[in-house]
């Protein structure tokens, strides 16, 4: 595993996105447990820091990068409009790093958007998830991680976790939602939410 990673660091700049199809999107990730020592994971992190800039997204998980390890990052600034951040729950978010997570809902409401993925270029669906999760697991440090995510940050990290279980998010969406990056900029993406897409495309919202 180090000697896979090490390879990838060897060129500088945005580690390349591996898309859907691939393997590795489709296995349980390993759990971590040293395979990096200190100084290549900081590398590592880094580099998918700066992927995820580069992509640009608010999560990359490792294994979209082709590295089987339970480590994702995430950073949402969240550049959006104040009726979208409403309705939404869109709020900003550190850069944080996620190793070893898991994560449960916390009660039964759930919370359905458009969701798009740096794996799965082009398209976004609608994707009904748990509106607050609690999220366990430890920091790039070794340091525990017991917290609870509301709203749009909920919505990452459960999109971001489920890629180190070999979940897309495709597994989870409404078929009838999808919708391409060209239909989402022309019809649905200053929608707050899906509501419109609903009764156009003719599929059900959670309840």
């Amino acid at each position: 595993m180090a000697e896979q990673v090490e390879q990838l660091l060897a060129d500088e700049g945005p580690l390349e996105i591996v898309a859907a199809g691939d393997p590795v999107l489709r296995r349980p990730a390993e759990r971590f447990e040293g395979q990096l020592e200190p100084a290549l994971l900081h590398r590592f992190v880094d580099a998918l820091r700066l992927t995820m800039h580069a992509a640009p997204g608010v999560g990359v998980a490792a294994p979209q990068v082709g590295v089987a390890l339970r480590i994702a990052v995430i950073e949402d600034p969240a550049p959006v409009p104040e009726e979208v951040r409403l309705v939404r729950g869109r709020v900003p978010q550190p850069f944080r790093v996620l190793v070893n997570p898991s994560y449960e809902a916390v009660g039964a409401a759930r919370a359905a958007f458009f969701e798009g993925c740096l794996s799965v270029p082009g398209y976004q669906a609608v994707v009904a998830r748990a509106a607050e999760v609690r999220l366990t697991g430890e920091d790039e440090r070794g340091r525990p991680v017991d917290e609870v995510f509301s709203g749009w940050p909920a919505r990452i990290v459960q999109h971001e976790t489920d890629h180190l279980d070999g979940v897309l998010y495709l597994d989870r969406a409404e078929p009838r939602s999808l919708s391409s990056n060209q239909a989402m900029a022309e019809r649905w993406a200053r929608q707050p939410g899906p509501e419109g897409a609903a009764r156009a495309l003719g599929f059900d919202l959670p309840r």
